[in-house]
């Protein structure tokens, strides 16, 4: 199964999504956007620059775990990770964003 973005409203009317993995295990999440063009824009600013490694920033997060930034070309943070539990398993997790994004579906769940 390939991985898909899946674009959401939140209870206060803004705008998310989250990168799926083919096994539905989430990889990346988005800031809030107050519109859905905005929202469509971070989707494809993730595309464009998921398989770059030099815009991943590798970071550990405060409660000593590991996780990493996505940043477009301007250094806007694009989406972030979830933490793990060491290195390598944040490094998997920036590969398979690698591997997934560029040709990953929208699953907009917005529309009603």
């Amino acid at each position: 199964m390939a991985g898909k973005f899946v674009l959401k409203k939140s209870s206060n009317d803004k705008f998310y999504f989250g990168l799926l993995a083919g096994n539905g295990e989430n990889i990346l999440k988005s800031e809030m956007y107050e519109a859905h063009a905005s929202a469509i824009k971070g989707i494809e600013s993730v595309k464009a620059n998921a398989a770059k490694d030099e815009r991943y920033e590798r970071k550990t997060a405060k409660n000593g775990q590991e996780m990493f930034n996505l940043k477009a070309a301007n250094g806007q943070i694009v989406g972030t990770s979830e933490t793990y539990s060491s290195a390598s398993a944040r490094d998997n997790g920036i590969e398979s964003v690698k591997k997934n994004a560029p040709d990953a579906a929208i699953d907009d769940q917005t529309k009603s």
